[in-house]
């Protein structure tokens, strides 16, 4: 795991050093990190992933932060954000390249904020869900092992429901990380913190902490 350490390191200088690991995919115009380690991000104008299924486009123009990751992992991150309009969406991303990822986070749908996750093999696809909790708000935890993903999101920071689980590609070298998009406009706020990135959890499907 190229970064197992990150989240055992402490003090300011490393918390606002973090982000600094990682490479950007389409680098948003507004970004700006602080010391406790968290991440800003402005969304710059009709930014998406997308690839062909139902609307026949592709798109790939959509802001991601990937941290380098190898063999199986944990990661886990923390979003606020202030959803507006149609399409916002903002949560993390697993990537190996233009045509085989995973976006999740909250989207806003049909006039409401949804948790979603799209999965593209080659065809994204789209699972969009009601949300209970404060969509201002969220968490969410991606673990990778053995060619399967698990996919978790948690109101509190304590219990975490499963939201998809997927068989995806094993590979030497992963990218995992922030994702935030908006199709129809542009200036969505986006505050990333409490990342972390480690060896997989290990716990029971049916394991809620």
């Amino acid at each position: 795991m190229t970064d197992k350490n990150l989240i055992a390191e402490v003090g300011q200088d490393f918390e606002a050093s973090i982000w600094r690991t990682a490479e950007w995919l389409n680098k948003p115009g507004n970004c700006q990190t602080f010391t406790d380690g968290s991440l800003d991000v402005i969304t710059d104008l009709k930014t998406d992933f997308w690839r062909e299924t139902h609307y026949g486009f592709i798109r790939d123009s959509g802001h991601f932060l990937g941290f380098a990751a190898s063999g199986d992992f944990t990661a886990q991150i923390r979003i606020k954000a202030d959803f507006r309009d149609l399409y916002d969406q903002a949560g993390i991303m697993l990537r190996l390249d233009q045509e085989t990822w995973l976006k999740a986070g909250i989207e806003i749908n049909d006039g409401r904020p949804m948790i979603s996750s799209v999965l593209t093999l080659g065809l994204s696809d789209w699972a969009p869900s009601c949300f209970l909790g404060n969509p201002n708000d969220f968490w969410l935890r991606l673990t990778v092992s053995k060619g399967s993903l698990r996919l978790q999101y948690s109101t509190d920071g304590a219990i975490w429901p499963l939201l998809r689980l997927a068989p995806f590609p094993t590979a030497e070298r992963y990218r995992v990380g922030p994702m935030c998009c908006t199709p129809q406009r542009q200036g969505l706020k986006v505050n990333f913190s409490g990342w972390s990135l480690s060896e997989p959890l290990g716990r029971g499907l049916h394991d809620l902490s």
